[in-house]
């Protein structure tokens, strides 16, 4: 909620008209909860039952799926609030707790994609290296633990920033800052933007640049366990351009030209107003990663994609045998009927 700004060292507010939200964020975070909420619960329980073949990249997965988890299932409240006009009944501390939530499962998501990458380049581009093979599941445990800190250490001053205030004669909970505080929220706005966001997308685009090379390269005589592992590689590359592509970029990008234009003094009302819309445009789609991460681990584990395909086939053959159970005692039970005769 921000429908109130005020630029550096003006007295004089600008009012926002936003009635857009009442439909688009409800719409789009209702999808994200009813679709995120079953696919990241699914993962959770695939790697909980595979616990005892766990690999470096489920162990990444499986943090993922649980910060994604746990910010989905906050969305009914912002749902609620959207829908109600930017009403909000539910105190300070669950305002701040809930925008805390969503900037940590953003970061955290994109922590972790970083980490997967990371992983994914040293096995494509240096397969030999004896580093990469002595780290074993203790180290893979103890990253995850450090992306934990690190980004929850990043996300704190989200509680000092976002709280709840009073427009209209309604309780509101703003997402960024207070208007009186944006210029005090803008560094730290564009710090959490360039260590949460923009280092790890360099990273990544490193790794795949370099990995892309290897990909590319023709070789007839590799094996089919290479070629798979070519192929994951590819498989992973895609969606997660796609999570970048959907989710993390055009957030970014029109966060950071909203910060700058809210903190500038004597920008005109109307240009704050279209900065703001272009960025809260952006918001719910950020969202969207809590259901396109999951897809990324139904695509690059096989074992994943055999077992529900398993399930799937399944169905077909349990319903296709009832049908014919029944088909047989229709058949018995007309043959035990009594026939009438001339």
């Amino acid at each position: 909620m921000d429908n109130l700004t005020f630029a550096a060292g003006e007295k004089a507010s600008c009012t926002y008209h936003e009635e857009f939200k009442q439909i688009l964020l409800p719409v789009v975070y209702s999808i994200v909860f009813v679709v995120g909420l079953p696919l990241n619960f699914i993962v959770i329980v695939q790697i909980w039952f595979s616990r005892k073949a766990l690999t470096r990249t489920t162990i990444y997965m499986l943090n993922l799926a649980v910060a994604d988890l746990l910010y989905v299932c906050s969305l009914p409240l912002l749902i609620y609030n959207y829908s109600q006009k930017d009403y909000w009944p539910f105190g300070d501390f669950t305002c701040r707790f809930v925008r805390f939530q969503f900037y940590t499962n953003l970061h955290g998501s994109i922590l972790f994609l970083t980490c997967l990458s990371v992983q994914r380049y040293l096995g494509i581009c240096h397969p030999l290296s004896t580093w990469h093979k002595k780290r074993g599941k203790g180290f893979t445990w103890g990253v995850c633990g450090g992306v934990w800190f690190v980004v929850s250490a990043q996300c704190l001053p989200t509680f000092v920033f976002a709280s709840t205030g009073i427009q209209r004669n309604r309780t509101v909970c703003y997402d960024l800052s207070t208007p009186e505080r944006s210029a005090d929220y803008f560094p730290y706005g564009i710090t959490l933007t360039v260590t949460g966001f923009l280092i790890p997308f360099i990273s990544i685009l490193g790794c795949y640049c370099s990995m892309t090379k290897i990909l590319c390269q023709k070789d007839e005589m590799i094996g089919l366990a290479v070629r798979k592992k070519k192929d994951k590689a590819i498989r992973m590359i895609i969606i997660v351009v796609l999570v970048f592509a959907i989710s993390f970029f055009p957030f970014h990008l029109t966060k950071t030209m909203y910060l700058i234009v809210r903190s500038v003094p004597g920008v005109p009302c109307l240009t704050k107003q279209a900065f703001a819309i272009t960025y809260k445009c952006t918001r719910p789609f950020a969202s969207m990663n809590s259901v396109l991460d999951p897809i990324l681990f139904y695509f690059t584990q096989r074992k994943f994609r055999e077992s529900t395909r398993h399930l799937l086939d399944k169905k077909p053959r349990l319903f296709r045998g009832k049908v014919y159970v029944k088909r047989l005692k229709k058949k018995e039970e007309e043959k035990r009927k009594p026939r009438g005769g001339m």
